[in-house]
Parts: C-alpha cells; sequence; structure tokens
C-alpha cells in the first residue's frame, strides 16, 4: 500500500525512528493531537500496513474507575449492527446454458497417430513402432555445428569493458603557518596556557544523585540531575505487560533536567541517555514506556525543571558501571556522565 497523505507520512517516519511508542509521544513528537493520531494509526493498522496499535492500562485503576458505574450498565448488551446485505438466490430455478464442447487437443510435437505407450494399433509390429524415415540416433538440425555457436564479431575471450575514467587529484592546499602552529580554532590546541583542556568527547563526570551542569545544542543552559537506577527492573516491566525473553532483564533510570537559561530546550531530555557496561559498550534506551513511572516529554521550557523515567532491556550477565548523557549521539565536552557502580 502506498500512503499518499503528508500527515501521515510524516507520523509513519516519526514512528519509524521510534520504533515502538505510546500514542501520547508520538503525538508530542510530530505536535499533533494525541485522539487524531490514535485515529490515524488505527486507520493506517486497517490499511495492510505493518503497523500494530495497542493499549497499555492499570487493571486496578481501571476497575476503581468503573465501580461506580451502575450494576445495569454491566449486563447492557452491546450495541447491534445491521448484518451486510446479501442478494437471496432466486425463487425458481434459472435455466443453464450448455456448455460449449470443448475443441479436441492439438496434437503433440511427435508424429500424428503414434502411441504414447504400449497400446498397439490394429495392424502395427507388436515391437517398437518406428516412424517411417526418422533416423535411429540423435536428430541433428543440419547446417548447425557441434560445437559451441559463436557470435559473428563478438571476441572469443572475455569482455574487457569501457577503458577506466581518469581519476581527479586535487592540487595540495598551501598550509597556514598559524594553524600549523597553533591548530584549528575552537580546538584544545587553541586553550589558555592556564586552563588545562579537557580531552575531547569526555566531559563532566560525577556519582549518582549529582546535579551537573551542562549546555544544549542550541547553547540551552541545562542541569542534569541522575536520581535513581533501578536494577534490575523486571517486576516493573511486567507491571506495565510487557514481557522479557530469557537471559534478559529491565533497568530502569530517573532522572531530571532543569533549563537555566532563557532559551527552550526542544530535544526529548533522554534522547540520548545511555548505560555504560563495564565493557565499555553503550546500551541505548528500549521503546518503551510504564505507566507506574512516566517517560520524558519533549521540550524543557526557560526556568522548567521536569523529571522522567528512561527504560533499558539488557542480557542478565552485563554489568553496569555508569550512565551518560549527552545532547547528540556522540559524547563530546558536553558529555555528562555518572559513575553508579560503588552505590
Amino acid at each position: 500500500m502506498a500512503v499518499t497523505d503528508p500527515v501521515d507520512i510524516r507520523l509513519l517516519a516519526a514512528l519509524a525512528d521510534l520504533g515502538k511508542a505510546a500514542v501520547h509521544e508520538l503525538a508530542a513528537k510530530v505536535g499533533m493531537d494525541p485522539r487524531e493520531v490514535a485515529y490515524r494509526l488505527v486507520a493506517l493498522s486497517g490499511s495492510g500496513l505493518p503497523l500494530l496499535v495497542g493499549v497499555e492500562s492499570d487493571p486496578q485503576g481501571l476497575r476503581a474507575a468503573i465501580a461506580g458505574a451502575p450494576p445495569s450498565w454491566a449486563n447492557r448488551p452491546p450495541q447491534q449492527f445491521p448484518a451486510p446485505q446479501q442478494f437471496a438466490p432466486p425463487s425458481h430455478p434459472v435455466p443453464q446454458q450448455p456448455a460449449p464442447p470443448m475443441p479436441p487437443p492439438a496434437p503433440g510435437p511427435g508424429p500424428q497417430g503414434v502411441p504414447s505407450g504400449p497400446y498397439n494399433v490394429q495392424g502395427a509390429p507388436s515391437g517398437p513402432y518406428t516412424v517411417q524415415g526418422a533416423p535411429s540416433g540423435p536428430y541433428t538440425v543440419q547446417g548447425a555445428p557441434s560445437g559451441p555457436y559463436n557470435v559473428q564479431g563478438t571476441p572469443s575471450g572475455r569482455y574487457p569493458g569501457p577503458p577506466p575514467r581518469p581519476q581527479f587529484t586535487p592540487p595540495p592546499v598551501p598550509v597556514d603557518p598559524v594553524v600549523s602552529t597553533w591548530g584549528l580554532p575552537q580546538t584544545a590546541s587553541w586553550a589558555r596556557g592556564d586552563e588545562p583542556a579537557r580531552p575531547a568527547g569526555t566531559g563532566k563526570k560525577g556519582k549518582l544523585g549529582e546535579v551537573m551542569e551542562t549546555q544544549g545544542l542550541e547553547g540551552e543552559q541545562l542541569t542534569v540531575q541522575l536520581l535513581e537506577v533501578q536494577d534490575p527492573a523486571d517486576y516493573l516491566f511486567s507491571a506495565a505487560g510487557y514481557r522479557l525473553e530469557a537471559g534478559e532483564r529491565a533497568v530502569v533510570v530517573h532522572t531530571e533536567i532543569t533549563n537555566r537559561g532563557s532559551i527552550p530546550f526542544a530535544s526529548l531530555p533522554d534522547n540520548y541517555l545511555e548505560l555504560l557496561a563495564a565493557d565499555g559498550s553503550a546500551i541505548g534506551k528500549a521503546p518503551v514506556s510504564l505507566t507506574s513511572r512516566p517517560p520524558h516529554k519533549i521540550g524543557v521550557k526557560p526556568g522548567e525543571t521536569l523529571g522522567g523515567h528512561t527504560v533499558y532491556v539488557l542480557p542478565d550477565a552485563t554489568r553496569v558501571v555508569s550512565v551518560r548523557w549527552s545532547p547528540r549521539p556522540e559524547p563530546d565536552e558536553r558529555t555528562l556522565t555518572w559513575s553508579i557502580e560503588d552505590q
């Protein structure tokens, strides 16, 4: 099925990036009303796209919400919809036109009248019947050579193909003596002598519970705090209706972000919040959210403080040693890392 609605295309593109997300998260990402997003997703799911729309609930909360409803409502029969119209069969038999006779089968490639099996035609010899004039050996077309046929003008060897194009080599660019001596601007080579330069990609480091300051990609003045790491959190994962595979465990991380400047932070606060294993590998968040642990929302206004929970699914044998926050996929000097090994 081809999707032509530009709103549906933008909605499906955002869902393809997330993989799996709640309706309100997807609506916040594309800036739409959650009810319209849910309506469009249900319509697209029924059109044959590889899309499954689900619902997550708190069973106890739902039972408490419907406890005050009148008992008669629970016994009310569901609304009956008219059955689709069907065409009734005719009251009297309709005369059928006789089928036209089938034409006789076309004769096979062999001589007409030659039996295919051991059937013997009257007057034919009891042995194998040989068509008169047919050769006894393999039939060879007259004039065809016995070896491979070569097309006239085609070489017998491998086709060499077109000649290679000459590759363009740019001329060497003269190096500025200032740059060769001091390095490019905005790099560690331009750091002041009284301020030691921090290695690229390290950022700030702290421990669980500490608040650290950093900047966003647009110069936003932010503070991020790692409040809690629940490892394992399998019971929270199962309570939300999800199922872990054998050899997996769930981890839930609670962080809080504050916008101290005047520039709004327009990204998802935990978009690049990762777990770091003992072997140095990074573990990205899972595309799920828990009802009991609300996720982060997109955007932090100036002067606003928001918190949220991030879910991870990883192998049981993986040992998590730290949590890393960054405003972009690759770590840089704005990256924050909290050690949780000593907690």
